[in-house]
């Protein structure tokens, strides 16, 4: 049996309201804790993703961020 994940890695980061209101939600749902939740959808980034419309969210969330400087 592996071992538990160790949660090591601190980093600043900053969201979006609606980013973390998703990212409570989802903690919440899945009984993680917020770090453990986030750790989660990184490590399991390829499998939870479209390829055929990653690109396209990700440009429309890029053209957000340019028009909130």
């Amino acid at each position: 049996m592996p071992p538990p994940p160790r949660l090591t890695c601190h980093f600043p980061a900053k969201m979006t309201d609606a980013g973390y209101r998703q990212l409570r939600a989802f903690a919440a749902q899945s009984g993680l804790t917020e770090d453990e939740a986030l750790s989660f959808v990184f490590e399991n980034l390829s499998g939870l993703l479209d390829d055929a419309t990653l690109m396209h969210r990700l440009a429309g969330f890029k053209n957000r961020l340019s028009q909130a400087d």
